[in-house]
């Protein structure tokens, strides 16, 4: 967030800076696997952001579309990086109806735990004849 800071940054550098991934390495590899996209199309880790730009980032099950505010290189606290973007309120919707869909059980196969013995067994059976 300083006068230095904003002169050039890479995406990757803020990405990490704005705490959407936990290592440089992690956001490499989402933004060579097409998590993230800027203005719609996807871009490469040197890619220099600009303030006002619209940024659509994957990250397990959430996406969100954040809108870049400032810039930075130093990865600081949450409540910091927070700073550095706002996330769009057709995403911030998008994301709580996904959880609450998730939280509900809609998505995945409720399971009581872990499967016993013999239901390994059967999943292994049934796997070797499909």
């Amino acid at each position: 967030m300083n006068e230095k800071d904003d002169e050039k940054v890479r995406l990757d550098k803020w990405l990490w800076a704005a705490r959407f991934y936990k290592t440089r390495a992690l956001v490499k590899e989402a933004i060579e696997g097409g998590k993230v996209h800027c203005r719609g199309e996807r871009c490469k880790p040197s890619k220099e952001p600009k303030i006002g730009e619209e940024l659509t980032i994957r990250t397990g099950f959430d996406e969100r579309t954040v809108v870049i505010r400032a810039l930075s290189t130093v990865r600081r606290g949450a409540p910091e990086a927070q700073l550095l973007y706002e996330e769009t309120a057709e995403s911030r919707a998008r994301r709580e109806a996904a959880a609450a869909l998730r939280k509900a059980g809609a998505l995945g196969v409720e399971t009581d735990g872990r499967p016993s013995k013999k239901q390994r067994r059967q999943l292994f059976q049934f796997r070797q004849d499909h």
